[in-house]
């Protein structure tokens, strides 16, 4: 990246009365309209930038989404002269049958959502155990970013296991004090960190739990790049719950949808409740399509993305040491996924605004996402590897962060 300095130092003199300007657009607006304006400039950043860490596709343009379904095409993935889906037949079938194999399952039901389709697994679960109660971390995405929807729409009592910043354990779980009709772990725990257990403390969980005769529910939205960590295959992580929620799009880049995976009667009733909650939807073939191009070209690829990301969260912590950062966090090092947190002790908007500096002045993006704060002069960010990263070297890592870090001196002034 020998032209980033160049570009860098180019930029910065023409650049200053710009930003100036953006900050001073930016008075008298609400916390959420500088938030979305934030967003929408770094996202313009992003899409401008000739280096990349990921290109996730739900940050592309129409355009670029649309252009999917062409490669879909080129790939033979299905029969296009046979009819399109009506209420999730053809296509959509097809893909569930795939996802079943995949998944070492007896059967799979699309739907449009991961939560419509975990509210639909777990009430089915309740109905057949007798007791609503489902047990989950703190951080699980039913409790931290669908509004209550177990307990609103479900009918669901979720009870937190833990809080901590890992999956429960085999004694918390064994020793939790009421009682539970079903377990649900997310794999990996994304807001904690898109962290993993153990192979060995995974089945000591699942143990724990069948010993407390529940059932044993998988978030699997990211379970696609999670077999590098557990050292196992997808059907063999699979086996372990009665049933598997997975995602089309976090990882593997489709349009959008989920599939529920287990017992072809419980996926059964899952499409009954599925009809009643809206989910069956008259014609989804583009969904279908994407989600079947990245079964074809994402799935193979995300262990040497889980690989790679290592050797970049390495350069990460070696850069910013390097820079004088009296502190910094790679959470968790080495990354158990392809995706992983870096913790600074600055503030949030200082990050956000040095990490938009550099991908406007040098067209080179290192870090892709927003910051949060964590307490005062605390922040995170996080980092997702893919296709893009795999033309980092640890060099090119190393540079990019001394970059980043003189552009948070400059910001901080």
């Amino acid at each position: 990246m020998s032209d980033t300095a160049e570009q860098s130092g180019t930029a910065e003199k023409g650049d200053t009365a710009e930003h100036g300007e953006q900050q001073l657009s930016d008075e008298g607006l609400s916390e959420d309209e500088r938030r979305k304006r934030r967003r929408e400039r770094r996202i313009a950043a992003y899409r401008s930038a000739r280096r990349v860490l990921a290109r996730p596709g739900f940050l592309g343009t129409l355009r670029e989404r649309l252009a999917l379904l062409d490669e879909a095409r080129a790939l033979d993935l299905h029969d296009l002269d046979e009819s399109a889906d009506a209420y999730g037949d053809g296509i959509v079938e097809a893909l569930e049958e795939k996802t079943a194999g995949l998944l070492g399952k007896e059967a799979a039901a699309f739907f449009p959502t991961g939560t419509m389709a975990q509210q639909v697994a777990l009430r089915c679960w309740a109905g057949r155990t007798g007791n609503p109660t489902v047990a989950l971390h703190a951080l699980a995405h039913p409790e931290v970013h669908e509004r209550n929807a177990f307990s609103q729409v479900g009918g669901l009592r979720p009870v937190r296991v833990t809080s901590e910043p890992r999956l429960p354990t085999a004694a918390e779980v064994r020793d939790f004090d009421e009682p539970f009709g079903a377990l649900m772990l997310e794999l990996p725990l994304r807001d904690a960190g898109f962290v993993l257990p153990t192979w060995e403390e995974l089945t000591a969980v699942v143990e724990a739990a069948r010993e407390r005769e529940a059932v044993v529910h998988f978030d699997g939205a990211r379970l696609w790049e999670s077999t590098v960590h557990l050292g196992r295959p997808l059907k063999e992580i699979a086996d372990l719950a009665d049933s598997v929620y997975v995602s089309f799009y976090k990882s593997l880049d489709g349009f959008g949808g989920a599939a529920l995976a287990g017992p072809k009667t419980l996926v059964e009733e899952a499409k009954a409740w599925r009809h009643r909650y809206g989910g069956t939807i008259f014609q989804q073939f583009p969904t279908a399509l994407s989600a079947l191009a990245g079964l074809r070209r994402e799935l193979p690829r995300l262990p040497e993305y889980v690989h790679h990301a290592r050797v970049v969260a390495a350069a990460l912590r070696e850069g910013f040491a390097a820079s004088g950062v009296p502190w910094t966090r790679i959470h968790p090092d080495p990354p158990h996924t392809n995706e992983f947190q870096v913790w600074l002790p600055y503030d949030a908007d200082t990050l956000a605004e040095a990490a938009t500096r550099q991908a406007e002045e040098t067209k080179t993006v290192l870090f892709a996402h927003g910051w949060e704060a964590r307490g005062p002069g605390m922040a995170y960010t996080e980092v997702y590897v893919r296709a893009a990263a795999l033309e980092w070297t640890p060099d090119d890592v190393r540079e990019a962060v001394a970059d980043f870090v003189a552009r948070l001196a400059d910001v901080s002034r």
